[in-house]
């Protein structure tokens, strides 16, 4: 059994939802995101979304644009990232998920990034920009190193997309909870309820749910109807606020602590 999917499984037999942290490598340094990569897991990540930065993230909002520009500046690859990988499996087992636009993943070539992944403890892979139609191949590429290939969904996704989909995924579904590019927002929308329902009807995988979730309300309310809740700007922003503070790693680590799900209020 992968990483992922005995996580997503010991979620279920304990009857709680899952908190999958994004931050981005390499913001505001390696070594850093290293040491975030150890604590977020000792403060109530399941998975971890580790962001492969790029130098144009249409699918962004400003936050995470800023720190994937932060981290270019750092000389930051995805050589980097993986010996980074490499470096925290010596102190956690959390299943680490590369999030990423198509373009370094294919400049750096697709079947040595899933060798490489794999040996460095990546679980799988998660790709933006590249639709499931063109995917087949890289997904091959990546199935046979082991690797989880993530898909995205929306609400404006077809029920033969979503159908599509179910039968290539594996891991889990990531479902976006509202259309436009990453961000926080107050305001919640039973959108995502009604696209986890349409995922729930044609695959048993377990469906994450992100885009717009920053506050532990969100989260809650996301775990009434699904495996997990995705929070990406709301930490790249702490990351942001602490970055000159000596104790950032322990002060991001707090703020993914008061992330952490009510198990009592789980229901999916």
């Amino acid at each position: 059994m992968r990483r992922i999917e005995k996580t997503f499984a010991r979620l279920k037999d304990e009857g709680s939802g899952g908190l999958i942290p994004f931050i981005t490598a390499g913001d505001p340094n390696l070594n850093v995101t290293c040491a975030l990569i150890v604590e977020l897991a000792s403060n109530g990540a399941s998975v971890i979304e580790l962001g492969v930065p790029f130098s144009d993230p249409m699918a962004d909002g400003p936050v995470i644009q800023r720190s994937s520009q932060r981290a270019l500046r750092n000389g930051v690859g995805l050589q980097e990232i993986l010996q980074t990988v490499s470096k925290a499996r010596e102190d956690t087992d959390v299943p680490i998920v590369l999030f990423s636009y198509y373009n370094p993943l294919l400049q750096f070539g697709l079947k040595k990034l899933a060798q490489e992944a794999a040996r460095a403890g990546v679980d799988g892979v998660l790709v933006t920009d590249v639709p499931p139609e063109e995917a087949e191949d890289f997904q091959n590429v990546l199935s046979a190193q082991g690797l989880d290939m993530i898909y995205l969904v929306a609400p404006t996704s077809t029920d033969a997309r979503l159908q599509m989909i179910a039968a290539r995924a594996s891991g889990f579904i990531y479902a976006v909870a509202r259309t436009g590019v990453t961000g926080m927002r107050e305001e919640s929308s039973n959108s995502a309820e009604i696209l986890v329902a349409r995922v729930r009807a044609v695959t048993s995988l377990p469906v994450a749910v992100g885009f717009g979730i920053s506050n532990k309300s969100q989260v809650d309310d996301v775990l009434r109807y699904a495996d997990a809740a995705v929070v990406g700007s709301a930490i790249v922003a702490e990351i942001e606020r602490q970055a000159a503070n000596a104790d950032v790693v322990k002060k991001v680590g707090a703020f993914v602590r008061r992330l952490t799900p009510t198990t009592s209020n789980f229901k999916a």
